[in-house]
């Protein structure tokens, strides 16, 4: 296989984590016969030094035209730095938004698995981790919601107010979810949805869609859970979890 990577150094440690990521990948490339054709472009607060923007059109050209992207970081320490000294759609972050919109990117999928050698580093107690320890892959939604949505700060009777619109719609929630169920169905067939469905519209219409999709998939079962809650249970008890 021959496979054209698009890397992004990025800011701060990111530019050491995409140079060791790549000698991994010419390792497993050597192993299993693969060559990794790798193309650097720039994001983030690289990009606004060279070019005055975090992105620019040829750079997520470049990105679409690959077989993949590997990302290292993004951004600096905000309110001391001379990224952030500028408009909210001209910072360091704003480069990443535009590339998850970019390339399509609405799932954020993060497994989190305790190796026994890594256990004594975990910061959980050992009598909560037990002997099986946890294995659970934790899934984000990245292209709807709260970073998209229309923000602005006005000043109404001398007090200056800010707006961050939080929405979805039922297509953002359903894609999401079923990706959700299609891992679960290769783990032990367990999907629990957060939500803050006591509180939120948003969060009402996500369980919602959940509910639906939960039906083209039988064989795994579905729970809700607040989030207030869901946070307790991660560090209480994190074996419980499969998919969330």
């Amino acid at each position: 296989m021959e496979c054209k990577i698009v890397t992004i150094p990025g800011d701060g440690i990111g530019p050491e984590i995409v140079r060791e990521a790549c000698k991994v990948l010419d390792k497993v490339g050597e192993v299993f016969g693969h060559k990794f054709d790798y193309t650097p472009i720039l994001m983030g607060g690289c990009s606004i030094d060279a070019y005055g923007v975090p992105l620019t059109d040829e750079a997520l050209a470049t990105a679409k035209a690959a077989d993949a992207v590997l990302l290292g970081a993004v951004g600096g320490n905000v309110g001391n730095s001379r990224w952030y000294d500028v408009a909210p759609n001209l910072r360091p972050e704003a480069g990443l938004l535009a590339i998850r919109k970019g390339l399509g990117l609405f799932a954020n999928i993060r497994p989190a698995y305790l190796y026994d050698e890594l256990k004594a580093a975990c910061p959980i107690k050992d009598e909560i981790i037990g002997d099986q320890g946890f294995d659970m892959v934790i899934m984000r939604e990245l292209t709807g919601g709260l970073y998209f949505g229309e923000r602005k700060t006005v000043e109404e009777n001398g007090v200056l107010k800010a707006y961050d619109s939080l929405t979805y719609d039922e297509n953002e929630i359903r894609r999401i979810a079923i990706k959700g169920f299609e891992i679960a169905m290769k783990r032990r067939k367990n999907v629990i949805s957060v939500d803050k469905a006591n509180v939120l519209d948003s969060s009402r219409l996500w369980r919602k869609v959940v509910e639906e999709v939960a039906k083209d998939y039988p064989e795994v079962t579905l729970e809700h859970m607040l989030v207030d809650n869901c946070a307790m249970q991660v560090v209480k008890d994190p074996s419980q979890f499969d998919v969330i």
